[in-house]
């Protein structure tokens, strides 16, 4: 009897795959990628599953895209000998995950706000969307789900090309797109080499990134784009009373529980700083938030030794400036505003 011909067929389409797979990862490698994980919901819950670590054993980030650049997490382990859960999200308001911590009855740890002033007093629905989806996934994950991220994570430890957010089908076929036109908002992309992602949700920039000028600039117009986009002013009045009242019902909530909740205003600089400033007085916003709350706070610009980074693309530290910024704010926590660690700060 002749043979079936579909074993063959089987063996070729399978070594055809194999052959591509591998030689789309060595490309990846050669050009200096390394791993980068997807950043998704699932990541995010990953880690909102780890706010009950004891005080000792955690400090818990929220905020925007900052706190994720510029803590260090080896730095913070160092010195502090305690884990980051990072709950940060990219261009997002941090109240609704500030919400869910406070409403939290079990969360009774230590909580580190990012205040980037034009995302955290913003009503609008795009700067809280994200954030709230991820929390709904986190509450409603199922096991099949939870498995799923864990088979996920041995693969994506181990394969460039599996980087979903550049790499994946979908991924290179939002590279080709047209151009913004009156009626069609269209996003523009951020460049590889400027969003790394580990496994901690830390976000890092290529050194390729920290040296490229070019690579710089596109994302220096990119937030160009992003504020020549906004017709949202700045918060006053009611509204910005209603956001610090519920700010301070959060705080208050944390806080009733034996929690710690701080307030930190990370670096920005050159004319980011400037516009910040302009739009978002010190006195009317940052000091409002202390004053309400009765929180301690740390503002970059208070402290000479981490108040003039320049940001290569003016929101964001490059890595051995954010090491600084974590040894410095380690520092500060403990001698100034009475945080306890395991592990004292080294001298510097």
């Amino acid at each position: 009897m002749p043979t079936s011909p579909l074993p063959k067929a089987a063996f070729m389409v399978l070594l055809i795959v194999v052959i591509s797979v591998t030689s789309w990862e060595l490309y990846l490698r050669n050009k200096g990628m390394k791993i980068s994980y997807d950043d998704g919901k699932e990541l995010w819950a990953d880690k909102r599953a780890k706010v009950y670590l004891p005080s000792d054993q955690a400090t818990v980030f929220i905020g925007s895209s900052r706190n994720k650049y510029d803590i260090d997490a080896p730095t913070w382990k160092k010195f502090t000998g305690e884990s980051i859960v990072q709950l940060a999200i990219e261009g997002t308001n941090p109240l609704p995950i500030f919400d869910d911590l406070a409403n939290d009855k079990n969360f009774k740890g230590k909580l580190m706000v990012d205040v980037t002033e034009g995302l955290f007093f913003s009503l609008s629905p795009y700067n809280t969307g994200d954030p709230k989806e991820k929390v709904q996934y986190y509450k409603k994950r199922t096991p099949s789900e939870r498995f799923s991220f864990e088979v996920n994570h041995v693969l994506e430890s181990q394969l460039v090309f599996l980087d979903k957010g550049h790499y994946s089908l979908n991924a290179l076929l939002e590279t080709i797109r047209p151009k913004s036109r009156p009626g069609v908002f269209v996003e523009p992309l951020f460049p590889e080499d400027f969003d790394r992602v580990e496994f901690s949700r830390q976000d890092y920039m290529t050194p390729r990134f920290e040296s490229d000028t070019n690579l710089q600039n596109q994302v220096k117009g990119i937030w160009n784009f992003f504020r020549s986009m906004s017709k949202e002013k700045p918060l006053d009045g009611a509204p910005l009373d209603s956001v610090l009242a519920t700010v301070k019902a959060n705080v208050d909530k944390i806080q009733a529980r034996g929690g710690q909740v701080i307030f930190v205003r990370t670096p920005s600089s050159g004319p980011f700083w400037a516009g910040e400033q302009m739009g978002f007085p010190r006195e009317k916003y940052w000091e409002r938030i202390l004053s309400t709350t009765g929180c301690k706070g740390i503002h970059f610009a208070d402290y000479p030794a981490v108040a003039n980074f320049q940001c290569p693309e003016f929101s964001h530290l490059k890595r051995s400036d954010a090491v600084i910024w974590t040894t410095n704010l380690v520092e500060i926590l403990q001698k100034e505003k009475g945080w306890m660690f395991s592990h004292m700060p080294a001298n510097n």
